[in-house]
This record gives C-alpha cells, sequence and structure tokens, in this order.
C-alpha cells in the first residue's frame, strides 16, 4: 500500500505555487472590500491560512472549499499538497483574483460562482477514493471553509442531515469537516452534559460527529476585525449516531427539550405533544427519567431514549413526528 501511497503523492507533493502578489494587494487592485450584506470577514495573513490548512488535514485529497473569497486560504490549500480543490465562492468579486490562483495552480484548481447552500458538490468530484461507512477508513475528499458565521450554522445542519442518510458527497464515506464559527459557537457544539453551553447544536453536532477545536484564531487576524474570536472546527463523522432515529424526528425533540433551557425537561417537552400535554409525563415516567433534570444535564442516551419513546407514543397515538416548524436550507438530496 505504500507503493500506492507513493504514486498517488507524486503528482500532489509538487505543486509549489509561484511568488504571487499578496492576497491586499489584490484586493486593492480589484477594489474589493468585504460586504456587510454577506457578513463576510476573510483572513489574509498567510500564516494563519497554512496553519487552518494542515488543521484541515488535507494532503492528497480533494478538497470542497466552501466561500473562497479573495483566496488566501485556497492558496494554503494548494500549498498543502492536495489533489484537486474545488473553490466555491457566491461574489463574483473575487473571481479575478481566484482566476489568478488558478492560471498558476497548474491544474490543481476548479473554481464554481454558486450558493454553496444549493452547490451539487458531487458533480464536479474526480478521482474519488471512497470508504465504506462502517470502516476506519475515510474517503480522500475534505469539506473546509471560512464562511460568513450567518451561513456557516445552516450549512452545517444541512451537512448533518446529508451525512444522516449518506447522502450527496457523504455517498462517498466519512468525509471530515473543517470550518470556521464564532468562538461562542464553538463552545456551543464541544459543551459536553453538565455544562451551561450546551445547546440544541451541541446535541446535533455530537450525535452525528467526533467534534474537536483544531484551532482558536483571533478577530485581529480577519479583515474587517469581527467583535468576536473565531474557532477552527473539525468534526469527523461518525459510524453511528447515538440517537437511533431520523434526522427530522432528532431534530423536532432537541428543538422542543432547548426551547426552554433554564426549565426543567418535562415543560419543553410538553410542545412534542401539541394534542395532549399529559402525554409528556408518561414519556419521562416510561423511560425512568428524572423529571427534574434541565436540558444541558442530558447526556445523548437520554436523548436517545427520549426519542424513540417519542416514536413509539406518536405511532400509538397517530400523532404527527414533527409537531413543530424548524427553518433550514433545502435538503441535500442525490441526483
Amino acid at each position: 500500500s505504500n507503493i500506492l501511497f507513493l504514486k498517488m503523492s507524486s503528482a500532489t507533493k509538487q505543486l509549489r505555487l509561484p511568488p504571487m502578489p499578496r492576497i491586499s494587494d489584490l484586493m486593492r487592485l480589484y477594489g474589493l472590500r468585504a460586504k456587510k450584506q454577506l457578513s463576510q470577514n476573510f483572513i489574509l495573513d498567510l500564516n494563519v491560512t497554512d496553519k487552518i490548512a494542515r488543521k484541515a488535514d488535507v494532503f492528497d485529497c480533494n478538497v470542497i472549499e466552501v466561500g473562497s473569497g479573495p483566496g488566501s486560504l485556497s492558496r494554503s490549500l494548494l500549498n498543502a499538497g492536495l489533489r484537486h480543490l474545488y473553490a466555491v465562492e457566491i461574489d463574483k468579486r473575487f473571481l479575478p483574483s481566484l482566476e489568478l490562483l488558478q492560471d498558476a495552480s497548474d491544474g490543481h484548481m476548479s473554481i464554481y460562482h454558486a450558493d454553496i447552500l444549493k452547490f451539487d458538490m458531487v458533480k464536479p468530484l474526480k478521482n474519488v477514493i471512497s470508504a465504506e461507512w462502517e470502516s476506519d477508513d475515510l474517503p480522500n475528499i475534505r469539506l473546509v471553509g471560512n464562511l460568513p458565521f450567518s451561513v456557516s450554522i445552516p450549512l452545517f445542519l444541512q451537512w448533518l442531515e446529508a451525512l444522516s442518510t449518506r447522502s450527496g458527497v457523504f455517498s462517498f464515506g466519512r468525509i471530515p469537516m473543517t470550518l470556521v464559527f464564532q468562538k461562542e459557537v464553538g463552545q456551543n457544539m464541544v459543551a459536553e452534559a453538565l455544562n451551561y453551553d450546551r445547546s440544541r447544536l451541541a446535541i446535533m453536532a455530537q450525535n452525528y460527529c467526533h467534534v474537536s477545536r483544531a484551532m482558536e484564531i483571533s478577530s485581529s487576524v480577519f479583515v474587517p476585525e469581527p467583535k468576536v474570536d473565531a474557532w477552527l472546527m473539525h468534526f469527523i463523522p461518525l459510524k453511528k449516531p447515538a440517537i437511533d432515529a431520523p434526522f427530522n424526528v432528532v431534530e423536532q425533540v432537541v428543538k422542543a427539550i432547548f426551547s426552554k433551557r433554564r426549565k426543567i425537561i418535562k415543560t419543553p417537552l410538553r410542545r412534542l405533544f401539541p394534542e395532549n400535554e399529559r402525554l409528556a409525563d408518561e414519556l419521562l415516567d416510561r423511560i425512568k427519567l428524572d423529571t427534574n433534570l434541565r436540558p444541558h444535564q442530558l447526556e445523548l442516551h437520554d436523548f436517545n431514549l427520549i426519542t424513540k419513546e417519542f416514536m413509539k407514543i406518536c405511532n400509538e397515538n397517530d400523532y404527527s413526528l414533527t409537531p413543530l416548524p424548524v427553518n433550514k436550507p433545502d435538503k441535500i438530496v442525490n441526483e
């Protein structure tokens, strides 16, 4: 297998970008500014983007970069010895700057002017080495990005839903994701039971992925500087989620429970049974869960018990499994 690895890597190792203008000069040259309405914040310091590229573990991989902006992280990713970079950017003002990089990339980069929430990530991929979901291997694909904070959470939830059914790009296997989030969101995502930061997002993320903080990013490295620091978060999909239920049902239960985070759980659980709120008490009684617990005290296996019992009760009473409205982007479906 070492021979195969060397053979695979010979093409990728060679790429060293020629000397290029600084990203800040390119932005000046093209008259580019971060747009407020797109809530853009760029990292122009290549020392920082090089570190992000290292943490994203992209060597010899097909990398889909979401929100490439003027291309500083793209440049670092190319220098990290990837196989191919698929740069997705919604703002056409950055295309000339990215095209300059593409010309220097010796065929290792493609650019897509698209909204990542609607972009089909499977179509452009070439030379994919997939991996069985249950195996310890990972496919040679990575999802990486420094997105506007307003897009990062809906996109991450869209990816979680896709990976829950192994759809879209996740049909190739357990693809690692490396994304920049506000520090506070990152703290929520890694919060364990009993930690007050534990939130709806923590349960969704930890149910489907191994979640870790790859690095802290000071607000001072962003242009323009946001009010908060950021965390680079790294996610590797789990072979098996902790909560054994369809994604939209998990989402309902988690949303209901965290809708009143400071209350004891039987209060918010009533929202799952609009036809008969008393069933919330019955549910907790059936699974023998302490009714005085609060949402942040629940372990993932508690959520599993609650969710499975919720499905049973809905089944017995012919109730809807999705009583609560949930705002979210379109689903990723296999074409």
